[in-house]
């Protein structure tokens, strides 16, 4: 019977909105996914595919596919369930869970439950918990096109923090994650990727503003602020881990790579930096990420020399 009645309110609530009722939906899920996107249960602790994933994208409400969660407010709890410190705009919205205690989380387009909020855990300096239920999401790991102006690159040049902190200082560039890219395994940990066991480069993923900054102009800089000639890592770190490369989108990308080498050994640089195709970006725990703003230091092996 509640079942019944709450596709009933799912339906008179999308037909007041004037959308699409998803009763056909509702229908083609399973027990388990209608227990708890309907029925308001909670999917056993680390069981959920999106507990520990790392992957690029957004995460869409399984029942009505409305976007919620970017990957990039994603972060590791260890609490057992995909955790975020913030949802898309207007996405979530936020009730009074029936245990009288907690707030519960819905999808604000048609009301399936995704799990709990919490706040003043201070995991993260947003100090709030979305902790989710996986089986209420799925990932959507295409690029985002409702912002034709924002692009992503993608560097290797060493310990990712150096990296990231210069790169980040500079005009038009929004955000810069730290991450690994280039491997053969899926959500590789930072340890393992240490250990050199995943085929991974330490890297960034550099999200800019094409109308404020090229991707020329931060390839300059990637060059400009790590030695490109080191053949065997970068500075004191030594293995495949921290070799120089960059992964380039396309043929843009890769010819722009080509003239600034090609610069570069006009100049006199033997320049060992690698031209790899972009492959699936992982990000790296938030413990990793504007490592040297939190420390309040310089990096130790990444500066700026002038090669231009």
């Amino acid at each position: 019977m509640r079942y019944l009645i709450l596709i009933m309110l799912i339906i008179l609530n999308m037909n007041a909105m004037n959308l699409k009722p998803w009763t056909g939906k509702i229908e083609q899920l399973s027990d388990e996914e209608k227990y708890v996107i309907i029925d308001k249960g909670t999917e056993r602790p680390f069981s959920g595919k999106y507990t520990n994933e790392k992957s690029n994208g957004t995460y869409i409400c399984k029942l009505c596919d409305a976007p919620l969660y970017k990957s990039s407010d994603k972060f590791e709890s260890n609490c057992g369930w995909p955790s975020f410190d913030d949802a898309i705009s207007g996405a979530v919205r936020r009730v009074p869970d029936a245990d009288g205690r907690r707030i519960e989380i819905v999808c604000n387009n048609c009301g399936a439950h995704l799990g709990h909020v919490f706040e003043g855990e201070h995991y993260t300096s947003k100090n709030t918990r979305h902790c989710v239920n996986s089986i209420s999401l799925n990932l959507d790991t295409k690029p985002e096109a409702k912002d034709s102006t924002m692009s992503y690159a993608y560097f290797a040049a060493g310990c990712f923090w150096g990296v990231e902190y210069y790169l980040e200082k500079l005009d038009g560039v929004k955000e810069v994650h730290s991450g690994f890219m280039g491997g053969h395994v899926k959500n590789p940990s930072y340890y393992e990727v240490v250990a050199g066991h995943t085929g991974h480069l330490e890297a960034v993923e550099v999200i800019y503003d094409k109308s404020l900054i090229s991707y020329e102009k931060i390839a300059r800089t990637f060059f400009e602020i790590h030695d490109p000639t080191q053949t065997n890592g970068q500075g004191p770190d030594i293995g495949s881990q921290y070799l120089s490369a960059v992964f380039v989108n396309n043929e843009t990308e890769r010819n722009t790579i080509k003239k600034l080498i090609e610069l570069l050994d006009e100049n006199g640089f033997d320049v060992a930096t690698k031209i790899l195709e972009k492959k699936e970006f992982y990000k790296a725990d938030d413990g990793h990420q504007n490592y040297y703003n939190k420390k309040g230091s310089l990096p130790y092996c990444h500066g700026y020399k002038k090669r231009f």
